[in-house]
């Protein structure tokens, strides 16, 4: 479902679309245990500065997205399962301005709300635009593993939590998710 820059709408640093992207998802309910790994992983891309694409939909997705927030230069495209609506810039208007965050969707501002169709138009196109995912957990079934299985994600590396809930997404390939640098030392070590 590859949709081109000038079909996109957009408020914000559209440079930020060269980048080597990775795509957050996490399905809305996600066992607790996924959490503080997720923020490591989430401080481990805010200290390194890489461009992480999300619909940040589900609580954790956007607890990450606000603390990717407070980090000087993150880049951060946010694609919307929506229009963008002029409250957006009164919001982010300093993220926006400052060249780190850039809003996208396919849909004209008339549409204002979420449906399950947008949100799966969002999810594809935010796998189109993913160069790699990183999925703290997939719930079986559900909407997050179907868009994994899809054509669009196919050939992308998916990184993942290595615990018992992911097994069936490990099984299909993804990767453990390591932390690199300080985040990948063990207390001992430290």
């Amino acid at each position: 479902m590859p949709i081109a820059p000038e079909e996109l709408r957009t408020l914000g640093n559209l440079a930020l679309l060269d980048l080597l992207k990775t795509a957050f998802f996490c399905s809305r309910q996600y066992p607790a245990a996924v959490e503080q790994p997720t923020y490591r992983w989430a401080l481990e891309q805010r200290t390194q500065g890489h461009c992480i694409v999300s619909g940040f939909h589900s609580m954790l997705e956007q607890t990450v997205f606000r603390y990717l927030l407070q980090g000087p230069e993150q880049p951060i495209v946010y694609a919307l399962g929506r229009g963008i609506q002029p409250n957006l810039h009164l919001e982010y208007g300093l993220e926006i301005e400052a060249g780190h965050l850039l809003f996208v969707t396919p849909f004209e501002p008339e549409i204002q709300t979420v449906t399950q169709e947008t949100a799966d138009i969002r999810n594809l196109l935010i796998a189109d635009m993913a160069d790699q995912f990183f999925v703290p957990y997939a719930a079986p079934d559900g909407n997050l593993d179907r868009l994994l299985r899809h054509a669009t994600a196919q050939g992308k590396t998916i990184l993942t939590l290595d615990i018992a809930e992911n097994q069936a997404l490990l099984a299909r390939g993804a990767q453990p998710f390591q932390p690199t640098g300080i985040m990948g030392l063990h207390k001992q070590q430290l």
